[in-house]
């Protein structure tokens, strides 16, 4: 199995305990039919963190684990079960499209957890640690903008885990793509 030195993961996160977001909203309405919100399978973060992701590392990388407000500190033990040691919090502020889901204040960000394992040096340095990249597919589709970064930030061999596409020079693993990357337990 290869170890990885960059790791990307955007997880199914299970909203299904939320009351509040249990249902999806199309284009400013409510579903009305009680649609679940998500279209995929979702995993738990017991089961995110279960994964054999700490043999896939090799002894000095990076993770970037994608997140939401909701789950960000199970992310940041989820990153630490893998073992990694969370070092930055990275927010994609996204276009505002209407109110967005989220309680008292709409969720227009999302959250990459950066963390690292050993001593893998940056290949160069970002001036911030907020990006306005521009929405573009469906439902939780991440910026190309943001795979861009990360190559020119971290080295390779790169993996994406949850993937729903294919990238030149990365392995990718989820049900959602053919896959390349082997998920051994």
């Amino acid at each position: 199995m290869t170890r990885y030195r960059t790791i990307v993961a955007d997880p199914p996160w299970d909203y299904s305990r939320d009351a509040s977001l249990r249902f999806a909203w199309r284009e400013g309405k409510p579903s009305g039919e009680g649609k679940p919100i998500l279209s995929y399978a979702t995993m738990s973060s017991a089961e995110v963190a279960a994964l054999p992701v700490r043999r896939m590392a090799d002894d000095d990388a990076h993770l970037y684990l994608w997140t939401t407000q909701r789950f960000l500190w199970d992310a940041r033990e989820i990153a630490q079960a893998w073992g990694f040691d969370p070092v930055k919090v990275l927010v994609w502020c996204k276009p505002p499209t209407g109110f967005a889901l989220g309680g008292t204040y709409g969720s227009a960000c999302e959250f990459v957890i950066y963390a690292r394992r050993g001593s893998l040096p940056a290949l160069s340095k970002v001036p911030r640690d907020w990006f306005e990249w521009p929405r573009k597919g469906g439902h939780s589709v991440k910026p190309e903008a943001f795979l861009d970064m990360v190559e020119a930030v971290s080295p390779g061999p790169y993996v994406e885990l949850f993937a729903r596409r294919a990238r030149f020079g990365w392995d990718y693993w989820g049900n959602e793509s053919l896959g390349t990357a082997e998920m051994a337990a």
